[in-house]
Protein backbone atom coordinates (compact mmCIF):
# COMPACT_ATOMS: atom_id res chain seq x y z
CA UNK A 1 0.00 0.00 0.00
CA UNK A 2 1.25 3.61 -0.63
CA UNK A 3 2.34 5.41 2.16
CA UNK A 4 -0.42 6.85 3.86
CA UNK A 5 -3.29 5.12 2.57
CA UNK A 6 -6.28 4.35 4.60
CA UNK A 7 -7.54 0.64 5.69
CA UNK A 8 -10.69 -0.08 3.49
CA UNK A 9 -13.38 -2.72 4.72
CA UNK A 10 -11.91 -6.35 3.74
CA UNK A 11 -15.47 -7.60 2.90
CA UNK A 12 -16.52 -4.47 0.92
CA UNK A 13 -13.54 -4.83 -1.39
CA UNK A 14 -14.72 -5.74 -5.37
CA UNK A 15 -11.72 -5.15 -7.00
CA UNK A 16 -7.87 -4.01 -5.45
CA UNK A 17 -5.34 -2.78 -7.95
CA UNK A 18 -1.83 -3.43 -6.46
CA UNK A 19 1.34 -1.58 -8.20
CA UNK A 20 -0.15 -1.76 -11.24
CA UNK A 21 2.29 -1.23 -14.67
CA UNK A 22 0.95 -1.60 -18.08
CA UNK A 23 3.58 -0.58 -20.67
CA UNK A 24 3.78 -0.55 -24.54
CA UNK A 25 6.85 -1.68 -26.41
CA UNK A 26 8.13 0.70 -28.88
CA UNK A 27 10.95 -0.61 -30.42
CA UNK A 28 12.60 -3.01 -28.14
CA UNK A 29 11.37 -0.81 -25.06
CA UNK A 30 8.56 -0.91 -23.04
CA UNK A 31 7.21 2.07 -21.57
CA UNK A 32 4.68 2.41 -18.76
CA UNK A 33 1.41 4.00 -19.83
CA UNK A 34 0.61 3.09 -16.18
CA UNK A 35 2.75 3.09 -13.68
CA UNK A 36 2.76 1.71 -10.03
CA UNK A 37 -1.31 2.82 -9.58
CA UNK A 38 -3.06 1.34 -6.54
CA UNK A 39 -6.47 1.76 -5.83
CA UNK A 40 -9.38 0.10 -4.64
CA UNK A 41 -13.22 -0.67 -5.49
CA UNK A 42 -16.15 -1.03 -3.59
CA UNK A 43 -19.32 -2.50 -3.82
CA UNK A 44 -22.06 -0.44 -4.23
CA UNK A 45 -19.68 2.58 -5.41
CA UNK A 46 -18.84 4.98 -8.81
CA UNK A 47 -15.37 5.41 -8.82
CA UNK A 48 -14.35 7.73 -11.24
CA UNK A 49 -11.19 8.39 -12.84
CA UNK A 50 -10.53 11.44 -13.84
CA UNK A 51 -7.87 12.86 -15.99
CA UNK A 52 -6.81 14.71 -19.44
CA UNK A 53 -6.33 12.42 -22.70
CA UNK A 54 -3.07 10.53 -22.75
CA UNK A 55 -3.00 10.41 -19.16
CA UNK A 56 -3.39 6.55 -18.77
CA UNK A 57 -6.99 6.34 -17.90
CA UNK A 58 -8.85 3.88 -20.87
CA UNK A 59 -4.90 1.82 -20.79
CA UNK A 60 -5.97 1.24 -16.94
CA UNK A 61 -9.45 0.09 -18.07
CA UNK A 62 -8.52 -2.11 -20.92
CA UNK A 63 -5.76 -3.49 -18.55
CA UNK A 64 -7.83 -4.69 -15.88
CA UNK A 65 -10.82 -6.44 -18.28
CA UNK A 66 -6.99 -7.83 -20.06
CA UNK A 67 -7.76 -6.36 -23.55
CA UNK A 68 -4.37 -5.49 -24.95
CA UNK A 69 -2.23 -7.04 -27.44
CA UNK A 70 0.47 -9.15 -25.37
CA UNK A 71 3.12 -8.98 -27.86
CA UNK A 72 3.32 -5.28 -27.68
CA UNK A 73 1.87 -4.79 -24.12
CA UNK A 74 3.34 -5.66 -20.84
CA UNK A 75 0.80 -5.99 -17.66
CA UNK A 76 2.65 -5.99 -14.25
CA UNK A 77 1.37 -5.89 -11.15
CA UNK A 78 -2.14 -7.47 -9.09
CA UNK A 79 -5.59 -6.75 -9.79
CA UNK A 80 -7.35 -8.95 -7.52
CA UNK A 81 -10.87 -9.93 -7.93
CA UNK A 82 -12.70 -12.74 -6.55
CA UNK A 83 -9.14 -14.16 -5.07
CA UNK A 84 -7.44 -14.21 -8.44
CA UNK A 85 -4.87 -11.94 -10.10
CA UNK A 86 -5.87 -11.00 -13.48
CA UNK A 87 -2.70 -9.98 -14.44
CA UNK A 88 -1.48 -13.21 -14.75
CA UNK A 89 -4.76 -14.76 -16.07
CA UNK A 90 -4.48 -16.77 -19.43
CA UNK A 91 -6.86 -15.50 -22.06
CA UNK A 92 -9.03 -18.68 -21.59
CA UNK A 93 -9.50 -18.26 -17.66
CA UNK A 94 -9.90 -14.59 -18.79
CA UNK A 95 -12.79 -14.97 -21.11
CA UNK A 96 -14.51 -16.60 -18.51
CA UNK A 97 -14.30 -13.49 -16.00
CA UNK A 98 -14.99 -10.88 -18.60
CA UNK A 99 -18.20 -10.13 -19.70
CA UNK A 100 -19.82 -12.44 -17.01
CA UNK A 101 -18.09 -10.75 -14.02
CA UNK A 102 -16.67 -7.49 -15.31
CA UNK A 103 -18.21 -6.19 -17.95
CA UNK A 104 -17.46 -3.30 -20.26
CA UNK A 105 -19.18 0.16 -21.46
CA UNK A 106 -16.79 1.43 -24.46
CA UNK A 107 -16.49 4.74 -25.31
CA UNK A 108 -17.61 4.19 -29.30
CA UNK A 109 -20.14 2.58 -29.67
CA UNK A 110 -20.51 2.14 -33.32
CA UNK A 111 -16.73 0.67 -33.29
CA UNK A 112 -17.50 -1.73 -30.78
CA UNK A 113 -20.71 -3.28 -32.40
CA UNK A 114 -21.36 -5.59 -35.30
CA UNK A 115 -22.34 -3.95 -38.26
CA UNK A 116 -22.94 -7.10 -39.65
CA UNK A 117 -24.90 -7.96 -36.82
CA UNK A 118 -28.91 -7.67 -35.57
CA UNK A 119 -28.29 -5.91 -32.10
CA UNK A 120 -30.47 -8.66 -30.82
CA UNK A 121 -28.14 -11.40 -31.76
CA UNK A 122 -25.41 -9.00 -30.33
CA UNK A 123 -26.72 -8.88 -26.30
CA UNK A 124 -27.08 -12.59 -27.10
CA UNK A 125 -23.64 -13.34 -27.47
CA UNK A 126 -22.51 -13.38 -23.78
CA UNK A 127 -25.52 -15.20 -22.94
CA UNK A 128 -24.96 -18.09 -25.07
CA UNK A 129 -21.28 -17.77 -23.95
CA UNK A 130 -21.88 -17.51 -20.19
CA UNK A 131 -24.89 -18.94 -19.33
CA UNK A 132 -27.19 -22.37 -19.95
CA UNK A 133 -30.04 -20.54 -20.65
CA UNK A 134 -32.18 -21.96 -23.56
CA UNK A 135 -32.64 -19.53 -26.48
CA UNK A 136 -36.67 -18.85 -25.80
CA UNK A 137 -34.95 -17.83 -22.11
CA UNK A 138 -32.27 -15.81 -23.72
CA UNK A 139 -34.41 -13.94 -26.25
CA UNK A 140 -37.11 -13.14 -23.43
CA UNK A 141 -33.58 -11.40 -21.06
CA UNK A 142 -32.32 -9.73 -24.48
CA UNK A 143 -36.00 -7.92 -24.66
CA UNK A 144 -35.80 -7.47 -20.95
CA UNK A 145 -32.63 -5.85 -21.40
CA UNK A 146 -33.65 -3.39 -24.07
CA UNK A 147 -36.32 -2.52 -21.77
CA UNK A 148 -34.12 -1.99 -19.08
CA UNK A 149 -31.76 0.37 -20.48
CA UNK A 150 -35.04 2.46 -21.89
CA UNK A 151 -35.14 1.44 -25.55
CA UNK A 152 -38.77 1.98 -26.10
CA UNK A 153 -39.74 -0.73 -28.88
CA UNK A 154 -37.21 -3.59 -27.58
CA UNK A 155 -38.87 -6.22 -30.52
CA UNK A 156 -38.31 -3.56 -33.12
CA UNK A 157 -34.84 -3.12 -32.14
CA UNK A 158 -33.58 -6.32 -31.68
CA UNK A 159 -34.19 -6.61 -35.25
CA UNK A 160 -32.50 -3.72 -36.49
CA UNK A 161 -28.00 -3.06 -37.42
CA UNK A 162 -26.07 -0.44 -35.22
CA UNK A 163 -26.31 2.10 -38.16
CA UNK A 164 -29.66 2.06 -37.59
CA UNK A 165 -30.02 3.69 -34.16
CA UNK A 166 -28.95 6.99 -32.95
CA UNK A 167 -26.32 7.31 -30.97
CA UNK A 168 -27.46 7.41 -27.42
CA UNK A 169 -29.54 3.97 -28.71
CA UNK A 170 -26.24 2.81 -29.79
CA UNK A 171 -24.62 3.51 -26.29
CA UNK A 172 -27.92 2.08 -24.29
CA UNK A 173 -27.56 -1.34 -26.49
CA UNK A 174 -23.44 -1.24 -25.88
CA UNK A 175 -25.13 -1.10 -21.68
CA UNK A 176 -27.36 -3.60 -22.35
CA UNK A 177 -24.94 -6.39 -23.59
CA UNK A 178 -22.06 -4.96 -20.25
CA UNK A 179 -24.98 -5.72 -18.20
CA UNK A 180 -26.63 -8.76 -19.61
CA UNK A 181 -24.56 -11.70 -17.21
CA UNK A 182 -24.97 -9.52 -14.22
CA UNK A 183 -21.24 -8.41 -14.12
CA UNK A 184 -19.89 -7.47 -10.26
CA UNK A 185 -17.71 -4.57 -11.62
CA UNK A 186 -18.62 -2.44 -14.68
CA UNK A 187 -15.68 -0.29 -16.32
CA UNK A 188 -17.37 2.64 -18.58
CA UNK A 189 -15.13 4.33 -20.53
CA UNK A 190 -16.10 8.09 -21.54
CA UNK A 191 -19.91 6.37 -21.75
CA UNK A 192 -21.00 9.98 -22.82
CA UNK A 193 -18.37 11.68 -24.93
CA UNK A 194 -20.47 11.50 -28.18
CA UNK A 195 -23.87 12.34 -26.67
CA UNK A 196 -25.42 15.80 -26.59
CA UNK A 197 -26.37 16.80 -23.29
CA UNK A 198 -30.10 15.48 -22.88
CA UNK A 199 -28.87 11.73 -23.71
CA UNK A 200 -26.03 12.48 -21.49
CA UNK A 201 -28.26 13.05 -18.41
CA UNK A 202 -30.51 9.53 -19.30
CA UNK A 203 -27.16 7.53 -19.92
CA UNK A 204 -25.84 8.90 -15.98
CA UNK A 205 -29.21 8.21 -14.81
CA UNK A 206 -29.49 4.38 -16.13
CA UNK A 207 -25.80 4.36 -14.88
CA UNK A 208 -27.13 5.07 -11.27
CA UNK A 209 -30.55 2.88 -11.52
CA UNK A 210 -28.13 0.28 -12.89
CA UNK A 211 -25.59 0.48 -9.89
CA UNK A 212 -28.43 0.93 -7.36
CA UNK A 213 -30.25 -2.30 -8.83
CA UNK A 214 -27.61 -4.97 -8.85
CA UNK A 215 -25.08 -3.85 -6.23
CA UNK A 216 -22.32 -3.65 -8.46
CA UNK A 217 -19.08 -1.52 -8.24
CA UNK A 218 -18.70 1.11 -11.77
CA UNK A 219 -15.42 2.36 -12.72
CA UNK A 220 -15.76 5.43 -14.93
CA UNK A 221 -13.77 7.05 -17.48
CA UNK A 222 -13.67 10.70 -17.54
CA UNK A 223 -12.51 13.60 -18.34
CA UNK A 224 -15.79 15.68 -17.68
CA UNK A 225 -15.70 17.29 -13.96
CA UNK A 226 -19.67 17.51 -14.35
CA UNK A 227 -19.89 14.15 -15.06
CA UNK A 228 -18.00 13.21 -12.10
CA UNK A 229 -20.04 15.75 -9.62
CA UNK A 230 -23.45 13.98 -11.25
CA UNK A 231 -22.82 10.36 -10.20
CA UNK A 232 -19.12 9.51 -9.19
CA UNK A 233 -19.00 8.25 -4.82
CA UNK A 234 -15.35 8.63 -4.85
CA UNK A 235 -12.55 10.61 -7.57
CA UNK A 236 -9.07 9.31 -8.22
CA UNK A 237 -7.34 11.68 -10.54
CA UNK A 238 -4.37 10.66 -13.37
CA UNK A 239 -1.68 12.17 -14.50
CA UNK A 240 1.01 11.11 -16.50
CA UNK A 241 0.28 7.24 -15.35
CA UNK A 242 0.16 7.82 -11.83
CA UNK A 243 -2.88 8.34 -9.32
CA UNK A 244 -1.98 11.84 -7.74
CA UNK A 245 -4.84 12.54 -6.48
CA UNK A 246 -8.00 10.73 -4.69
CA UNK A 247 -10.61 11.59 -2.20
CA UNK A 248 -14.47 10.84 -1.89
CA UNK A 249 -16.05 13.64 -4.25
CA UNK A 250 -17.44 15.96 -1.94
CA UNK A 251 -13.78 16.53 -0.38
CA UNK A 252 -12.49 16.66 -3.48
CA UNK A 253 -14.46 19.90 -5.19
CA UNK A 254 -14.52 21.28 -2.17
CA UNK A 255 -11.06 20.83 -1.19
CA UNK A 256 -8.69 19.58 -3.99
CA UNK A 257 -5.32 19.92 -3.46
CA UNK A 258 -2.58 18.91 -6.07
CA UNK A 259 -1.85 21.24 -8.05
CA UNK A 260 -3.02 19.27 -11.41
CA UNK A 261 -6.75 18.47 -9.58
CA UNK A 262 -7.10 22.77 -8.79
CA UNK A 263 -5.49 23.46 -12.42
CA UNK A 264 -8.61 21.24 -14.04
CA UNK A 265 -11.12 22.98 -11.92
CA UNK A 266 -9.74 26.55 -12.25
CA UNK A 267 -9.75 25.77 -16.56
CA UNK A 268 -13.56 24.94 -16.08
CA UNK A 269 -15.63 28.35 -17.62
CA UNK A 270 -17.25 29.72 -14.55
CA UNK A 271 -20.86 32.00 -15.65
CA UNK A 272 -19.92 34.63 -13.06
CA UNK A 273 -16.63 35.22 -13.58
CA UNK A 274 -15.81 38.50 -14.79
CA UNK A 275 -12.48 37.08 -16.67
CA UNK A 276 -13.14 36.46 -19.65
CA UNK A 277 -10.05 35.17 -20.31
CA UNK A 278 -10.70 30.69 -20.31
CA UNK A 279 -7.24 29.58 -18.27
CA UNK A 280 -5.73 26.67 -19.71
CA UNK A 281 -2.98 24.63 -17.99
CA UNK A 282 0.67 25.63 -19.47
CA UNK A 283 2.25 22.61 -22.09
CA UNK A 284 0.92 19.15 -22.39
CA UNK A 285 0.80 15.77 -20.85
CA UNK A 286 4.34 14.53 -22.25
CA UNK A 287 4.22 11.79 -24.24
CA UNK A 288 5.37 8.42 -23.14
CA UNK A 289 8.77 8.29 -24.47
CA UNK A 290 9.78 11.34 -22.96
CA UNK A 291 7.73 10.80 -19.69
CA UNK A 292 9.64 11.71 -16.56
CA UNK A 293 10.51 8.88 -14.37
CA UNK A 294 11.94 10.86 -11.18
CA UNK A 295 10.46 13.34 -9.77
CA UNK A 296 7.10 15.16 -9.83
CA UNK A 297 5.34 14.72 -13.18
CA UNK A 298 3.85 18.13 -12.93
CA UNK A 299 6.62 20.40 -12.67
CA UNK A 300 7.51 21.42 -15.78
CA UNK A 301 3.46 22.65 -16.17
CA UNK A 302 3.89 24.53 -13.18
CA UNK A 303 7.69 25.98 -13.75
CA UNK A 304 6.78 28.98 -10.97
CA UNK A 305 6.98 26.77 -8.40
CA UNK A 306 10.45 25.66 -7.04
CA UNK A 307 12.32 22.83 -7.59
CA UNK A 308 12.47 22.40 -3.57
CA UNK A 309 9.02 22.11 -3.14
CA UNK A 310 8.48 18.95 -5.11
CA UNK A 311 9.98 15.40 -3.57
CA UNK A 312 12.89 13.53 -5.80
CA UNK A 313 10.52 10.41 -5.21
CA UNK A 314 6.88 11.63 -4.84
CA UNK A 315 4.65 9.24 -2.93
CA UNK A 316 0.62 9.54 -2.12
CA UNK A 317 0.13 11.09 1.64
CA UNK A 318 -2.93 11.45 3.20
CA UNK A 319 -3.85 14.81 4.07
CA UNK A 320 -7.27 14.18 5.62
CA UNK A 321 -8.84 10.62 6.13
CA UNK A 322 -10.19 8.97 3.22
CA UNK A 323 -7.96 12.14 0.92
CA UNK A 324 -4.12 11.37 -0.68
CA UNK A 325 -2.35 13.71 -2.49
CA UNK A 326 1.00 12.84 -4.53
CA UNK A 327 4.30 14.81 -3.77
CA UNK A 328 4.37 17.78 -1.15
CA UNK A 329 4.14 20.70 -4.09
CA UNK A 330 0.28 21.25 -3.25
CA UNK A 331 1.98 22.91 0.19
CA UNK A 332 3.30 25.43 -1.70
CA UNK A 333 1.14 26.31 -5.07
CA UNK A 334 -0.23 29.08 -6.17
CA UNK A 335 -1.55 29.85 -9.64
CA UNK A 336 0.80 31.63 -12.07
CA UNK A 337 -1.60 35.00 -11.97
CA UNK A 338 -1.77 35.30 -7.82
CA UNK A 339 1.00 37.34 -6.17
CA UNK A 340 2.94 36.11 -3.66
CA UNK A 341 1.95 32.37 -2.63
CA UNK A 342 -0.52 29.87 -2.08
CA UNK A 343 -3.99 30.45 -2.11
CA UNK A 344 -5.29 27.77 -0.01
Amino acid sequence: MHEGSFILNMTNELLKIKDLHTGFRIKDTYYDAVDGVSITLKQNEILAIVGESGCGKSTLATSIIGLHDHNKTRVQGEINYNGENLAILDEEKFNKVRGEEIGMIFQDPLSALNPLMYIGDQIEEGLIYHTKMSKNDREKRVLELLAQVGIPNPKRTAKQFPHQLSGGMRQRVIIAIAISCKPKVIIADEPTTALDVTIQAQILDLLKDLQAETGAGIILITHDLGVVAEVADRVAVMYAGEIIEEASVEDLFSNPKHPYTRSLFNSIPQMNSENEKLQVIQGMVPSLMKLPRTGCRFSARIPWIPGIAHEEKPTLHEVSPGHLVRCTCWKHFHFESEEGGNSR
